[in-house]
């Protein structure tokens, strides 16, 4: 009797050591995508302010462009001179 107990034991022996390979496998994958979602994360958070400084730059240029083209027409208004006029008026007086 002791040979089948023997055995039994052997066997429940080398079934948990399966389980606990089994459970050690899945702790390592576990671990290696939680590494490779944190490195995505880490890429996405530095892509989105790559293009966060890209859009803030663009927008200053444009805030840039439209005070230009508020300036010009408030130079062609009708009260004062236009540009055209003083650089006529430059050429006239020289």
């Amino acid at each position: 009797m002791t040979s089948s107990n023997g055995n039994n034991s052997d066997r429940d022996d080398q079934e948990r050591t399966s389980r606990l390979d089994r459970i050690e496998a899945i702790i390592e994958s576990n671990s290696r995508a939680r590494i490779a979602m944190m490195e995505q994360r880490a890429t996405d958070r530095l892509e989105h302010e790559e293009r966060m400084r890209f859009l803030e730059e663009n927008q200053r240029q444009i805030i840039q462009t439209q005070r230009g083209i508020a300036n010009l027409l408030s130079s062609l208004d009708e009260d004062r001179p236009t540009i055209r006029a003083k650089i006529n008026g430059d050429r006239e007086q020289s």
